[in-house]
């Protein structure tokens, strides 16, 4: 292969094409799977933006460069990029890196179809109705419908629509003039994609009902009944509960039989965001956290969380059964749902969603299902719970390091308090400062590459870090890791 041929002289030279992805794959198992799961290399490399602009010279010129050129740049790509899939990245809600799942990644980029018709997506027309299936059993449902959307957002906003369309109809055609003024019920701990939805679908953020929460981050139903009245009080129209299954920040489940018990006294439609809790229920030993969920009208699920598909693979799962989904969405192109077609045409789902071309996101979990069975699932899910345990008892061993509160799933939320404010509680500033640890520490951890934390203000209560116990690699030592580093990083603060 020669160097000096400008990579576009690929075109038409299927060998040339092949030895040269070859090296590519080798860059990516090397620099991605290699080190970037590899406890002895850095999370991230990191550069300030004006230098990593020059370092990776993004300026897209008029001619083609080298295929080396090409395959250095595919390896700084890599190499000044987060490695999400290292065992000391508790950032996000996903971390980790399944080779199984990543097959299915590659396998869908690499046939590069859209799931939209049968006759295009054979495979993973079939392949996805038989996941949605698995999923919604799971939940407690026989039947009902589905779809993968990209991301758990837009799964919380399809819920919103269609609950708008059951109730009315004519909005589809006739738009905003079909409809009162609508009220939308969620907790104060909910994901913010609930504001997003009702102003994209130009309902607007007034129609967003917060209802409170208790200590822990849960939905209070008694305030939700309180809310629902005030509400038709003032003239709207309550339509949609959306509640959480696995909030954010602090990991809560909301009560869902008594949230339940409230949207069938209204007639409102229930809709669960268990984008992160919602692998929860693979697991016998914690899938009660979500009891009530087979008694909702929808559920968002994001396997590419908990469960480690990688991103993205995020499940819209409805009871229906009386096609709403495709009802609500439909518009009958001719030139791709062709009625007279020589197959079953309720194979072509495409009219379901508001999108037309649409990624394959549901083979990377069917193939990680296939390698690891339910079983191995809930092993993981079940992991992950035991690594966040132990993680808070060493957290209580440990002095300077102070739990916001015990946690129920996953999320382990806590400060680290630096010698200058030990035994200062009742100082007045105390507060402050020690909100003010957190982001230093942040900048230290990123910049040596060592890990990465998120931290937040919540409420009343100033930074703390948020670390996500998820990744399946993780083992005692990288936990103990972490808190050592941390120790490390703030001892002259």
């Amino acid at each position: 292969m020669a160097d000096s041929k400008p990579l576009p002289s690929l075109d038409g030279d299927p060998v040339a094409a092949e030895a040269w992805l070859r090296d590519v794959f080798e860059i990516i198992v090397d620099e991605a799977i290699r080190k970037g799961t590899r406890a002895s290399e850095k999370v991230c490399e990191w550069k300030e933006p004006e230098e990593l602009k020059s370092l990776l010279d993004l300026e897209l010129q008029s001619h083609g460069e080298t295929q080396e050129k090409i395959l250095e740049r595919c390896r700084a790509v890599i190499h000044y990029s987060v490695k999400t899939g290292h065992p000391r990245f508790f950032n996000q809600l996903f971390s980790g890196l399944d080779p199984h799942a990543l097959a299915g990644r590659i396998i869908t980029e690499s046939l590069n179809t859209s799931q939209y018709t049968y006759e295009i997506a054979p495979v993973f027309v079939l392949m996805e109705e038989e996941v949605l299936k698995k999923l919604r059993a799971l939940v407690g449902w026989s039947s009902g419908d589905g779809v993968f959307c990209p991301g758990g957002s837009i799964s919380n906003m399809y819920a919103m629509n269609l609950a708008r369309y059951q109730r009315y109809p004519d909005c589809k055609q006739r738009g905003l003039r079909a409809l009162p003024p609508l009220a939308i019920f969620t907790s104060k701990e909910c994901h913010y994609s609930v504001n997003k939805g009702a102003a994209f679908l130009g309902l607007g953020t007034d129609s967003v009902r917060v209802v409170k929460a208790d200590e822990r981050g849960k939905m209070i139903p008694k305030d939700l009944e309180r809310q629902i009245s005030l509400a038709e009080a003032k003239g709207a129209v309550p339509f949609l509960v959306s509640a959480t299954s696995g909030t954010t920040v602090l990991g809560a489940f909301d009560p869902l039989n008594a949230i339940a018990d409230v949207c069938q006294r209204h007639g409102l439609w229930l809709h669960v965001d268990a984008a992160w809790g919602g692998s929860v229920l693979l697991s016998q030993t914690h899938r009660h956290l979500l009891d009530g969920i087979q008694r909702a009208d929808s559920v968002a699920w994001n396997p590419h969380k908990l469960l480690g598909a990688g991103l993205q693979c995020s499940a819209l799962l409805l009871q229906d059964t009386s096609n709403l989904l495709k009802r609500c969405h439909e518009s009958q192109a001719r030139y791709l749902f062709q009625q007279d077609k020589f197959y079953d045409v309720a194979l072509d789902t495409g009219d379901k969603v508001v999108q037309c071309g649409r990624r394959v996101d549901c083979l990377k979990l069917w193939l990680l299902w296939k390698a690891q069975g339910r079983q191995g699932l809930e092993q993981r899910i079940n992991r992950a719970f035991a690594l966040s345990q132990y993680l808070v008892e060493e957290i209580k061993k440990r002095e300077g390091f102070e739990l916001v509160m015990e946690p129920e799933f996953v999320n382990v939320c806590f400060w680290f308090v630096p010698p200058s404010l030990r035994g200062k509680q009742e100082s007045l500033d105390y507060s402050q400062r020690l909100s003010q640890v957190a982001p230093v520490l942040k900048e230290r951890m990123v910049k040596a590459g060592s890990m990465m934390i998120g931290y937040q203000p919540h409420g009343a209560w100033g930074n703390f870090f948020r670390v996500i116990v998820v990744n399946p690699m993780l083992t005692h030592t990288d936990i103990d890791f972490l808190l050592d580093e941390l120790e490390r990083l703030g001892q002259d603060l």
